[in-house]
């Protein structure tokens, strides 16, 4: 850690040819009041933009496009990342560039303009797909009235009203350097990273940044909304709160989603699509966030047959409180373990899982320990979490499609 708190953590990865580079800030919608809901979201499309070396966004693609590598961006709730990927020898182009985006982005009025209009285009990208927009009334049913349920995006209203002072007050705030990681991974070594990032940003200034807007749990369900669309497919999300980055309980849940949905030999796969032909995608997920969770199952079905699938999918998950068998419960803890060891082969995964766990935890954990916590995980866990988690006083149903009441889906509704 450097003395105004920035960090710089990394991994080697002997033998690779690419490097992976991620600047991780605390930044996202869940510090963002109403007023400047999308704010983090617009922020990270602008630092594209130009800088006073590279004006045009050409300049700043084509300094890491030119040698073969990738340069992008995502925000998220509470994390906003610049990411690089780029072959061995040209690693340090990758930081300098993204340190003159964050340190020299000129912000200039014309690319705030132009770039709100990108987002308002995304945002209704986002309104006009079925499964987005599940995703997207689903938060706000667990998460009524505060920033963990709205869309990270904002709204085309909130985005457009958001002045350049509010922009450059935030930019102020957040990109400071305790709230800040690089994260990078390849074959380079620590101290070469550290004195590239202590030559260009030894100086970083530190602040104190805005906090995040706690999660309020408001959900007295179950709650059913349906939303008219003339589509070929009924699109539903079963949702539920899940549990935070820090609950002990947290990999059992993991390992109930793998055996609820998340293969083709989970029960969700075997008894919808398999044995009755009632959808094509249906699964399981969840995510942790710092004092809160998701746990869902979403499904594309026929229309004419979603009221038929709703009851055959409420059942599973209700069956599945009353625990695993020993062989589901082997499978999914070898399932789990095999995608972590396989997903930690690509260097990205890995800059991505120390930054992260940098960043919102401030501790990082080895392949070996998350291995080891997901066979701490007993098979009464299970069905104890399950019971915890699948309740439906907790419970959120969204079906987008050519329906118009959620009468005829409520009855299903019960565990």
């Amino acid at each position: 850690m450097f003395p105004s708190g920035l960090r710089v953590v990394t991994t080697t990865v002997p033998g690779s040819y690419g490097v992976s580079i991620n600047f991780l800030f605390g930044a996202g919608s869940r510090y963002e009041d109403d007023h400047l809901a999308g704010a983090s979201h617009l922020f990270e499309h602008l630092l594209f933009k130009g800088t006073k070396d590279r004006p045009k966004p050409r300049d700043i693609a084509e300094s890491v496009e030119g040698v073969g590598g990738i340069l992008n961006a995502f925000t998220d709730r509470e994390v906003t990342g610049y990411w690089c990927r780029i072959a061995l020898p040209h690693y340090k182009r990758g930081i300098d560039v993204i340190v003159d985006m964050v340190r020299n982005s000129l912000l200039r009025p014309e690319d705030i303009t132009k770039e709100k209009q990108v987002v308002f285009e995304e945002i209704r990208s986002n309104r006009d797909s079925p499964p987005a927009r599940v995703a997207e009334i689903a938060d706000e049913l667990l998460w009524p009235q505060q920033p963990l349920g709205r869309d990270v995006a904002g709204t085309v209203e909130s985005v457009g009203a958001i002045t350049r002072d509010a922009m450059t007050a935030y930019l102020h705030k957040q990109y400071i350097a305790s709230n800040l990681v690089i994260s990078v991974a390849g074959n380079v070594s620590h101290a070469e990273v550290v004195d590239q990032v202590q030559e260009l940003m030894g100086d970083f200034t530190d602040g104190a940044p805005l906090p995040m807007y706690p999660a309020v749990d408001r959900l007295k369900g179950p709650v059913a909304v349906v939303e008219y669309r003339k589509t070929e497919q009924a699109h539903l999300s079963l949702a539920m709160h899940g549990l935070s980055m820090y609950d002990d309980d947290r990999h059992a849940l993991s390992l109930l989603s793998v055996v609820l949905g998340e293969s083709m030999s989970s029960r969700l796969f075997e008894e919808v699509r398999e044995k009755r032909g009632l959808a094509y995608d249906i699964h399981s997920s969840f995510g942790t966030l710092k004092d809160a969770g998701l746990f869902v199952v979403e499904s594309g079905v026929d229309p004419k047959r979603a009221a038929e699938a709703l009851p055959v999918i409420v059942e599973e998950m209700a069956r599945i409180r009353d625990g695993v068998t020993e062989w589901e419960f082997e499978q999914a803890r070898e399932l789990s373990k095999g995608r972590l060891l396989l997903r930690m082969e690509d260097s990205r995964a890995v800059a991505s899982s120390i930054g992260i766990q940098e960043l919102l935890r401030g501790q990082i954990k080895s392949v070996e320990e998350m291995v080891a916590d997901i066979e701490s995980v007993q098979i009464e866990d299970i069905a104890r979490v399950a019971k915890r988690v699948i309740r439906r006083d907790k419970l959120a149903f969204v079906m987008v499609g050519p329906f118009k009441s959620a009468t005829r889906f409520e009855r299903a509704l019960k565990f």
